[in-house]
């Protein structure tokens, strides 16, 4: 008997042990990593519905240059969009800017053109998002009115013809999706745990040369060089050259942090070491919303604001620099309801701080077309509460394209912004670039083109398009406007006025 007790005390003391190192010491197994769709469907079912909000942070161990190039690579691809384009303007000459520079320094491949159909081929990068094909690339190099075929080629030289899901103009993403199963992808990571100075990998095809590796750090957070864009960029030093647009920017844990978006370049052909990168935790969400609808659906107050300087916290009576002063009110507008006014300054968004004009406009798009925000102003020195009624912020306005369908003098614009105008290769920074002229419309005959710029409309000066359209909404048909038209050419400027009858 006290042979099988000893048996018994023994089997179980094993039983124990052996129990203790499958729960306490055995290691789990890694969690298979979930695609953007499947994280925002958790994050949506925990309660948030920001737009612009960021994930919760993921530790994970940090890897060496070589694994995460060998991880990601395999989701990295080449794409190439064909893309039908307005012929050059005659009389403009080499100088247009939307001729073979601009697609040289912009997309990053030499454009081959057919003269008789006006189709372009531009290059870029994009990589894949989740197992079942869906892509995140660039708006630029696959914009939905213009582009009539994308292909991507992935690393192992399997080419598939993808279908544009949505495009979002404002943050300047493309969601893309190939029919393919079982597809190696990126994550994306935490933007927002980001620091300066952490080391940062990007992969593309730059100027061609496909699936290249660069390392580099990041530089900067926040930098904000459009302010007519829902942008907020990562600055990296890590070289990106033409081609890589739409290319991930990863950290150290092998997890996409930017999407890749243009480079300065001051002048120059290539690299500087000053990139920009547009965070993961903007994307997160509009690829979301992308492959829903098509498109992103942003809240709108209706008005023109700017950042605060130490003269105007003096002269307004503020206690710092932080909010956003109103520098125009929208007729009709959320804001002219809630009866805002000029020189109002916005510091409080349904009781949350704003820092600066930039930091209010991703709020009031984050808000939900339809829903009532509580805005704190300060008026005269005084603090006082508002309540607007925000509405949707309409595709072509955010666009920036002449809307108007009663009153016009023959021209398309868009507005130029500094980003904009350092990829077309302007020195002037504000003002309306003419984008088409129609043909015997008043502006043609008074000798518009294409590439030019309104700087001034009956002498208040052009910085939206909404500012154009009010002016030709109140001049009377058969009345002339007189602009104020800037061209550049091979380093110089000129300035002419213009009368034109508004039809």
């Amino acid at each position: 008997m006290k042979k099988y007790a000893w048996i018994a005390v023994s089997s179980f003391a094993l039983g124990v042990l052996l129990a203790g190192y499958l729960f306490l010491y055995n290691p789990q197994k890694a969690e298979a990593p979930s695609d953007v769709f499947a994280t925002a469907a958790k994050t949506a079912q925990a309660g948030s519905s920001n737009l612009f909000a960021s994930p919760p942070a993921q530790e994970k161990a940090p890897m060496d240059f070589v694994t995460i190039a060998e991880r990601i690579g395999p989701s990295v691809v080449s794409i190439e969009a064909e893309r039908k384009e307005a012929a050059q303007v005659q009389g403009f000459g080499d100088e247009w800017p939307f001729g073979d520079d601009f697609f040289d320094r912009f997309f990053g491949q030499p454009r081959r053109s057919q003269p008789e159909s006006n189709l372009v081929q531009v290059g870029g990068t994009g990589f894949f998002i989740s197992a079942d094909g869906y892509i995140l690339t660039n708006n630029h190099l696959v914009e939905k009115d213009k582009t009539i075929r994308v292909s991507v080629t992935t690393l192992a030289g399997k080419e598939y013809d993808a279908k544009i899901v949505g495009t979002d103009p404002g943050t300047d993403l493309a969601l893309l999706k190939i029919e393919a199963k079982g597809l190696p992808f990126a994550e994306l990571g935490d933007s927002g745990a980001v620091k300066v100075g952490e080391w940062v990998l990007a992969i593309g095809n730059p100027l061609g040369m496909e699936h290249t590796v660069t390392a580099g750090i990041v530089s900067y957070k926040g930098r904000s060089i459009d302010t007519q864009s829902y942008q907020d960029f990562i600055q990296t030093d890590a070289a990106i050259n033409r081609g890589n647009s739409g290319g991930p920017l990863i950290n150290m844990r092998g997890e996409v942090i930017g999407i890749n978006s243009n480079i300065l370049s001051s002048g120059f052909a290539g690299n500087i070491g000053i990139g920009f990168a547009i965070p993961s935790d903007i994307a997160r969400k509009v690829v979301v919303q992308l492959k829903e609808k098509g498109r992103v659906i942003r809240g709108r107050l209706g008005v023109q604001i700017q950042d605060l300087t130490e003269g105007m916290v003096k002269q307004l009576d503020l206690k710092s620099k932080n909010g956003a002063v109103i520098s125009s009110v929208e007729p009709d507008s959320p804001a002219e309801k809630a009866k805002l006014r000029q020189y109002d300054v916005i510091v409080q968004v349904d009781g949350e701080p704003v820092k600066d004009s930039s930091d209010l406009r991703f709020k009031i798009a984050d808000i939900v077309p339809g829903r009532k925000v509580d805005l704190l102003i300060v008026r005269d020195g005084k603090e006082m509460k508002v309540t607007a009624t925000v509405d949707e912020l309409e595709p072509e306005r955010e666009r920036g394209e002449i809307a108007s369908s009663d009153k016009d003098i023959g021209v398309s614009v868009v507005a130029l912004t500094p980003n904009s105008a350092r990829r077309y290769g302007f020195r002037t920074t504000e003002g309306l670039l003419i984008t088409d002229v129609r043909q015997g419309s008043e502006a043609a005959r008074q000798g518009l083109n294409r590439g030019m710029i309104i700087v001034e409309a009956n002498r208040v000066k052009m910085t939206t398009v909404r500012d154009f359209e009010d002016i030709l909404e109140r001049t009377p048909a058969g009345q002339e406007i007189i602009l104020l038209v800037r061209q550049e050419t091979d380093r110089r400027s000129q300035d002419f006025i213009v009368t034109i009858k508004v039809r």
